[in-house]
């Protein structure tokens, strides 16, 4: 076997989370390492299980792991302002990806820090009495998940960390013996996630607690995930080499199988769990902790302490949400006029669901737009992830005018749109002034008759400019009629499983060949989430109601067969840009296909194509 080299594993998470008392919360105290004694009592083992919860957040909403998981797919390219951890990992040739400028190390740290910690909870739990089974099983529940997560992106991976493999190790350790991805699999994912799903509860002991669900929903994902790594139709090769053979003597089909046993088993039996009425209502920051949500890195605006991370200024690291900043244009750089010409910046940036801090370092391809979302009217998913219409909040700033000037030197008030993404390409074409012609957009928009807002065509989408991210946008409660604190992190959850992908991994094993149960063949079960994706209640980007009720339209036009391209465009409707897409092509080997061509215009302002 190759020999890799690995951080040190002393202790684990730098952050231990200890229970308050019988509260519903999760009370953070720094620790900063670990013994086995300590693991042997009772607050050790629930400081143990409570810091795997706040390692989720060294994770997921951090940029550069958000980054590692769409950049280089057909969801996302790099940005104008985007540096060398974006291009290289953009795979189009723009920069050079390598071991050492790959930020898969954000996975990589916390994620063996933490099974190390989980290796000390499940090895020294029974000696300090009065931990039950289910306590335990949250321990295994994260082992096996980041196991999981490494195995999809490393390859094989280190079961044995100095002292054994999954035991649990206080000695500094250089190096270290990979294991094969079915040794990782069946030694480790497969055994933790089989006993979690038998000892974990149908609701929480606390709030965002594992549950039966979430463990059913990833023994189904990994069953699905190997399943097609051991079937490997374009032949890919695996590392360390090892045969794709399965030690328990099952072959994919049986993997299969059992991804859409375990997957419909948990829909038929959600516990407290369940699908939102409106594809709106599944991201609306408002509604965040929904039924939908098995498993988020939780954030709060209440305190600093409990957030990780300040609540007025973030730059980029350790507990900050930032992975919103990625896919966020310059959008303050655009300006309207005052009556004497004089230019002000009509969209500051606001602590806002549809704004949010500007980085630009990742952007959506033109085709995310044309084809992957072609059907704005009756599909809701479109509204529901994208910001479409930027609109004047400049009196936030405490600028007084009561309107400024706009397009074709029309007149604009605050909370009317300044800047629109078309749906589609005009009937009219747009106008794109010259340089210093009254009523010219700064960041190269253009005008169409009769309207005082800027307008770009989805075929005007370019490095710089573009639609940007709603659903994983900011949201605070304390902007008190101002902007707020946009530089902060965002204080929402990152979502990180969703009961909707129960739907998904049924369908993709049907696909695979799974024998089906009655009404719940592939066709079925999408069926479910095209249904409620019809379903509006709300127009986002109107700002207005809309109720509406497309569903039938909308699975009537499902394919009668339901190919593995298929799913993997409708997965893309609905987790677009939440860091699903990497894992979705790898495990279904359909990047090169899927990811191997994209359109975009330029990193100049204007129609400047590629």
């Amino acid at each position: 076997m190759k020999r890799i080299h690995i951080k040190a594993f002393i202790g684990t998470a730098v952050t231990a989370l200890f229970l308050a008392g019988c509260s519903d919360i999760l009370d953070e105290q720094p620790r900063s390492i670990y013994t086995p004694d300590f693991f042997k009592t009772e607050r050790g083992v629930l400081g143990g299980v409570t810091s795997m919860y706040g390692h989720l957040r060294y994770i997921y909403g951090q940029g550069y792991f958000y980054n590692a998981s769409q950049t280089g797919t057909d969801e996302a390219t790099y940005g104008q302002s985007a540096d060398p951890n974006f291009k290289d990992l953009d795979l189009s040739g723009a920069g050079q990806i390598t071991a050492s400028s790959s930020r898969a190390d954000v996975l990589w740290k916390p994620a063996f820090s933490n099974i190390n910690t989980a290796n000390g909870v499940i090895e020294n739990a029974q000696a300090a009495g009065g931990i039950s089974d289910a306590i335990v099983a949250e321990a295994r529940f994260f082992r096996a998940f980041d196991y999981f997560m490494l195995v999809q992106t490393f390859g094989g991976v280190s079961l044995d960390l100095g002292a054994g493999e999954l035991k649990f190790n206080t000695n500094p350790v250089r190096t270290s013996v990979r294991n094969t991805v079915p040794e990782v699999y069946t030694k480790a994912i497969f055994p933790d996630l089989l006993k979690a799903v038998n000892d974990l509860p149908a609701t929480g002991r606390v709030t965002g607690g594992a549950t039966k669900t979430l463990a059913r929903l990833y023994l189904a994902k990994a069953y699905l995930t190997y399943g097609w790594w051991l079937e490997n139709p374009n032949g890919i090769p695996t590392y360390p080499e090892a045969a794709r053979t399965d030690p328990d003597g099952h072959n994919a089909q049986w993997y299969f199988q059992q991804a859409y046993d375990i997957a419909t088993a948990a829909i038929a039996d959600p516990g407290p769990f369940g699908l939102q009425a409106t594809y709106y209502d599944v991201n609306l920051a408002q509604n965040d902790r929904n039924k939908e949500i098995l498993l988020y890195a939780d954030h709060t605006e209440s305190s600093e302490y409990y957030n990780g991370s300040s609540l007025t200024y973030a730059n980029g690291s350790d507990f900050d949400n930032f992975a919103s900043w990625m896919m966020t244009w310059n959008y303050p750089d655009l300006r309207s006029y005052k009556a004497d010409g004089t230019a002000v910046g009509s969209v500051q940036r606001e602590a806002e669901q549809h704004l949010g801090r500007p980085w630009t370092r990742m952007c959506p391809p033109i085709g995310v737009i044309t084809n992957t979302f072609s059907d704005k009217t009756r599909d809701s998913r479109y509204d529901g992830t994208f910001t479409t219409v930027y609109r004047g909040n400049w009196d936030k700033a405490k600028v007084t005018d009561a309107f400024l000037n706009n397009a074709n030197n029309m007149p604009v008030r605050p909370g009317e749109a300044i800047l629109t993404f078309l749906d589609e390409e005009p009937a009219t074409p747009i106008s794109y002034p010259r340089e210093g012609e009254a009523g010219r957009s700064n960041i190269g928009a253009g005008t169409l008759p009769g309207r005082a807002d800027y307008v770009i065509s989805p075929e005007g989408i370019s490095r710089i400019v573009y639609p940007g991210l709603w659903k994983i946008g900011p949201y605070r409660t304390d902007n008190a009629g101002g902007l707020g604190q946009p530089n902060a992190g965002s204080t929402r959850p990152f979502n990180i499983a969703k009961f909707s992908e129960l739907y998904f991994i049924a369908a993709e094993a049907a696909v695979k060949g799974a024998a089906t149960k009655a009404n719940q063949t592939a066709r079925d079960l999408i069926n479910v989430i095209r249904a409620r994706a019809g379903k509006w209640r709300w127009n986002n980007n109107g700002n207005a109601a809309k109720v509406e009720d497309n569903s039938a339209a909308m699975t009537s036009a499902t394919p009668a067969t339901i190919t593995i391209d298929y799913i993997l465009a409708e997965r893309s409707r609905e987790y677009y840009g939440e860091g699903y897409r990497w894992y979705d092509l790898v495990r279904t080997q359909k990047w090169a296909e899927v990811a191997g061509s994209y359109r975009i215009c330029g990193d100049k302002k204007g129609r400047t194509r590629l």
